[in-house]
């Protein structure tokens, strides 16, 4: 019984503690309403395309909208042929048929917040993984209308982290607040990456346990993540994200 008490204290403070304080500064910001109200233009976070004419890569990642975007951030990936003048985006929403190409611009705002780059890859390197992602992007098993579940998954980060455990050469990993990124797209309960050294177990996406260098040591729970990273000192806190410790 002891034992038990000492678990839910630890998990009010760990999870519940600070989703609860985020949801309460998310409800005092300055947010909008629905989306309606919100911004999506460009931000103008990535360099113009046809004034780059080298090949790219990059994974986004902004805060969502409503209550949820306390929580979690959506994530997209934005692809770029050498001597491309445009860009390629890629993301997963929750209506219609969920995986889209282009419906926005590829640094474009979501919910009228800002993005930023959570990885990039240029060049060679770029020209090597572009085509992989899109067979990625293309055999991506949740691709119908009515497949998108917001919670525990597939969603959209879901999405975005299956495709990236896919091509295990693009050595990128989702932030810890991406909700849905721990959702077992294969529907195994426990994997081993042995090219990321990497241990996943999952119970549906409602529970789990991430281990190796890349992610250091985490525990999601409904879809907040809890860890420690050795190998980088930092730290990540449910709701907040990741936190370094020098």
């Amino acid at each position: 019984m002891r034992f038990l008490k000492t678990l839910l204290v630890l998990v009010l403070l760990v999870f519940a503690l600070p989703s609860t304080l985020s949801a309460a500064l998310w409800w005092v910001g300055d947010n909008p309403r629905s989306w309606r109200e919100a911004d999506w233009s460009s931000a103008r976070v990535l360099p113009v395309a046809s004034e780059s004419p080298e090949p790219a890569v990059y994974v986004m990642a902004a805060r969502t909208g409503g209550l949820k975007g306390a929580v979690s951030e959506h994530s997209w990936l934005v692809l770029k042929d050498a001597g491309a003048s445009r860009y390629e985006r890629w993301d997963v929403v929750g209506w219609g048929n969920p995986v889209r190409q282009n419906a926005y611009d590829a640094d474009g705002r979501w919910y009228s917040n800002v993005p930023r780059i959570v990885a990039e890859v240029h060049g060679e390197e770029a020209s090597q993984l572009i085509p992989k992602l899109r067979a990625a992007i293309s055999e991506y098993r949740f691709s119908n209308r009515g497949d998108y579940t917001i919670f525990p998954g597939p969603n959209s980060n879901t999405f975005v982290a299956t495709v990236l455990r896919d091509v295990p050469s693009f050595r990128a990993m989702l932030p810890p607040v991406a909700v849905g990124r721990d959702f077992p797209a294969d529907g195994s309960l426990a994997t081993f990456d042995a090219e990321r050294s990497e241990l996943r177990i999952s119970l549906f996406g409602y529970a789990g346990l991430v281990l190796g260098p890349e992610a250091g040591f985490e525990i999601n729970l409904f879809g907040l993540v809890a860890g420690i990273d050795p190998f980088d000192l930092s730290v990540k806190i449910p709701a907040f994200g990741t936190y370094s410790l020098t």
